[in-house]
């Protein structure tokens, strides 16, 4: 049986799982925020907060203590210096863990841990975003009272919309009328333009005609004339 034996194992012995989560903790102070699986970020929670409580008092003691999980002197300057600054009001819950789905690779789960004071925004799409969740019981009280309320109004606006649709119609149709006879005043007064000026050049044309007609019987009268002289002529 494990009892008081919680944690995790990570697949690793003990000495090489201490060192994994001081490395990690140390990234994890320089950067602010590292990405890495679930199972190792919730290891880390548990292995870095009680090394980051001690930088709330400036101490050679506690200095100490936090280098000796660390072993890293510049993860330590900072974590004393920046950090503390930072999470002295806060007491306790100095770490977030956001869910970020699964890897391509071998499908296993992902997480994001970062500090909590150093990022306050949440990215987006993660499993914690809180704009996601949503009241049935207010959504309906409200959402009844919307619909009401947006029902005159619809009506109201189509009321309005209904006489300028009305309007426009009736305005085309007068100009459509008033067009209508000046069209068709136009080819009327054009025919009565082409009936004038056609019996105008018939007649003139039959002023010419007349009298070539009336010289050609008076030309062929004398002609025969003077052939009848002188038939008489020859016979005399």
């Amino acid at each position: 049986m494990r009892h008081q034996k919680k944690g995790f194992k990570l697949g690793r012995t003990a000495s090489h799982r201490k060192a994994t989560l001081a490395a990690l903790s140390t990234a994890l102070i320089r950067h602010k925020r590292i990405t890495t699986t679930l199972t190792k970020a919730k290891a880390l929670r548990q292995f870095a907060e009680p090394v980051i409580n001690r930088a709330k008092e400036d101490s050679t003691h506690n200095r100490r203590e936090v280098f000796r999980r660390l072993q890293d002197k510049h993860a330590v300057t900072e974590l004393f210096t920046e950090i503390a600054d930072k999470i002295k009001d806060r007491p306790g819950g100095y770490l977030r863990i956001v869910k970020l789905g699964q890897r391509a690779g071998d499908s296993a789960e992902m997480a994001m841990i970062e500090f909590v004071d150093f990022n306050d925004v949440k990215p987006f799409g993660s499993s914690n975003d809180s704009s996601k969740k949503t009241r049935r019981s207010g959504g309906r009280r409200s959402g009844g009272s919307g619909k009401a309320a947006a029902a005159p109004a619809s009506e109201v606006g189509a009321a309005e919309e209904a006489p300028a649709a009305e309007e426009v119609p009736a305005a085309e149709e007068a100009a459509a009328t008033e067009e209508a006879p000046a069209a068709e005043e136009a080819p009327a007064a054009e025919e009565a333009a082409a009936t004038e000026e056609a019996p105008v050049a018939e007649e003139a044309v039959a002023t010419e005609e007349a009298p070539a007609a009336e010289e050609a019987p008076a030309a062929e009268e004398a002609a025969d004339d003077s052939d009848s002289e002188e038939k008489k002529d020859a016979d005399a």
